[in-house]
């Protein structure tokens, strides 16, 4: 798998839609990863912080894709305000559980994610919800 996942902080979805063609850039604070399924992962983060099955937030449509096909290509997504607020709020211990969760459930489904590598993740996403929120903004994610 090789995947480029941008997480980046947007004042609504017509800007974050924007970056679908090259990614946020230098336009938008935000945060480079990759070879994960962001996707997958900010529901099964909501589901861990917030609460909820993975299939009932999928089945409301969660992550709203607001640029893209989401088949194949580049895509931007929006993290839910749920999500947003729970990472913004969760302190340090409640992340690195989080996080070790997370890297349980993807090794569950074959895919490796490092206990390390996935509390940087988490823990670097939720810094940018907590920024996003002193901004009145919001989460994103681009994908290529």
């Amino acid at each position: 798998m090789s995947i480029i996942v941008k997480f980046f902080v947007a004042p609504d979805a017509t800007a974050a839609g924007l970056a679908l063609a090259t990614g946020p850039g230098r336009a938008f604070e935000s945060l480079s990863f990759g070879n994960f399924d962001p996707e997958e992962a900010v529901v099964e983060w909501e589901c861990l912080l917030a609460g909820g099955s993975f299939e009932e937030l999928v089945g409301t449509g969660e992550p709203r894709i607001v640029a893209g096909q989401d088949s194949d290509g580049c895509v931007v997504f929006a993290l839910s305000p749920r999500l947003t607020t729970a990472l913004a709020d969760a302190g340090p211990t409640r992340l690195r559980d989080v996080a070790a969760s997370w890297a349980r459930l993807r090794a569950e489904d074959g895919e490796a994610v490092e206990t390390g590598i996935a509390e940087g993740i988490v823990g670097d996403v939720a810094a940018l919800a907590g920024s996003a929120r002193r901004q009145d903004q919001s989460v994103y994610c681009w994908v290529a």
